[in-house]
């Protein structure tokens, strides 16, 4: 279940990926997993025990970890923009 609205969704994706359909660029896929692992750390603050969302949250983390090299690699510019815009410490 997300817990993001789909007028959400399409707001993000225009703010870093140009348009409300451009759903599979970079900066929009490391904005929305961004956004899931903000909301997985916050349900996790208050149930410790839940391993299966932890397990989520770690699969998370590397695949935006993935994303976020393949982007400097690619566009280093683009990268720094989108860690200052997101507020990652990187």
């Amino acid at each position: 279940m997300s817990h993001l609205t789909s007028e959400e969704k399409k707001k993000i994706f225009t703010e870093f990926g140009g348009t409300s359909v451009n759903t599979g660029s970079t900066e929009a896929q490391i904005s929305m997993f961004s956004q899931r692992i903000d909301h997985i750390s916050q349900h996790l603050r208050t149930n410790r025990k839940d391993k299966s969302s932890t397990r989520a949250l770690l699969k998370l983390v590397g695949k935006r970890r993935k994303l976020l090299s393949y982007l400097a690699k690619k566009d280093i510019v683009g990268y720094r923009s989108l860690i200052e815009k997101l507020g990652l410490r990187r």
